[in-house]
């Protein structure tokens, strides 16, 4: 059933074609996790509040819908099955999760900005509040309580504090899961008061068949190796690739670093390319791009036993992964953001 029939709510991250995690039917991969959540439900001992942490886009909201789903269909959890529902979006249950409006599940994300019309940079301390009111207004039945925070990591300061205290005083039948693509940005007290559960980027079998499952067959591309190398078993990351010449621009940044000299001419053709008024995804990828490259010397030189390298790379990727979100904070150029970046990423090339 598609996400026009559900009616399902609009988020930030949406892509067009791509089933949102609360109407999505097909989870690939994570079978050991799936298990898991099956087994600790239906043993009465599942954490009351779960940290889902891993790339974006290899199904951790998918597979958080799909346990909210599997408790309030299965209520008293020694009946529940050793392995998970499968949504069904022909009973009302799984159409009203998929739509936003049962009253057992709450779905904290990114709210809209009233004034502008678009999506906020983070979630407000007043998204959290909802929470409470949640709480307050449907636990009077003794039924199971859902609520999915995704992603936590988009939290400010004051948000972060307001779900802290729920955590610390949980309330009976009560279950929060919390999707997180990068932990570190999440307070340790509440990681202290979650049960962490690393998720890892698909495997390449499983990432061609959920690309299959949205329509998009990556075997009939010329290279799809590339697609797959590139996507870094993100579902979402392959869609946005396909769908933004994201593949042309990793081969253009191939390009530009692999020359023995800064090629000046050809970093500003990217440059403004990327920062043309309809190319915010594009910049995106190569942002993310820029990153996964940065990152993946840091591990292959910690790998090595080059711990001055690694540090290096790691302070760079920290550096480029502050300065770009001030940059995005503060509506900085964007031109000028891609062209010191890859600058800074070429010298550093040509010094190690």
């Amino acid at each position: 059933m598609s996400d026009a029939v559900l009616d399902v709510p609009a988020t930030h991250d949406a892509i067009d074609g791509v089933p949102a995690p609360s109407a999505n039917p097909a989870l690939f991969g994570h079978a050991g996790i799936r298990s898991f959540l099956a087994q600790a439900y239906q043993s009465g001992h599942m954490h009351h509040a779960l940290l889902l942490e891993g790339p974006q886009g290899i199904g951790k909201a998918t597979l958080a819908f799909h346990l909210a789903g599997h408790m309030l269909k299965y209520p008293a959890e020694r009946e529940a099955p050793l392995a998970l529902a499968e949504p069904d979006y022909s009973v009302a249950p799984y159409r009203q999760i998929a739509s936003g409006t049962h009253l057992a599940v709450l779905h904290i994300t990114r709210p809209v900005d009233a004034k502008s019309g678009k999506f906020k940079t983070g979630i407000t301390v007043d998204e959290v509040r909802r929470v409470t009111h949640f709480l307050n207004r449907t636990a009077h039945d003794g039924s199971w309580r859902v609520v999915i925070v995704d992603p936590a990591d988009d939290m400010n300061r004051n948000a972060a504090n307001a779900l802290l205290k729920t955590l610390e005083e949980p309330p009976q039948r009560t279950v929060f899961i919390l999707i997180s693509h990068s932990s570190g940005r999440l307070l340790p007290t509440i990681r202290s008061r979650c049960q962490a559960i690393r998720f890892e980027p698909l495997e390449r079998e499983d990432l061609l068949l959920a690309l299959s499952a949205i329509g998009l067959d990556a075997e009939q591309m010329a290279d799809p190796d590339a697609l797959v190398t590139h996507a870094d078993g993100s579902v979402r990351k392959a869609a946005l690739l396909l769908a933004f010449g994201g593949l042309e621009i990793s081969e253009t940044v191939d390009a530009i670093l692999n020359k023995a000299v800064f090629d000046v001419p050809q970093a500003h053709a990217l440059a403004t390319a990327l920062s043309g008024r309809d190319a915010e995804i594009q910049y995106d990828l190569f942002l993310e791009d820029l990153l996964s490259r940065i990152a993946a010397k840091a591990r292959l030189a910690a790998e090595q036993g080059n711990i001055a390298q690694a540090n290096r790379w790691s302070g760079l990727w920290s550096d480029m992964q502050n300065e770009a979100g001030d940059a995005a904070a503060f509506n900085l150029d964007r031109k000028q953001t891609v062209l010191i970046f890859l600058d800074r990423m070429h010298r550093t090339l040509t010094e190690s």
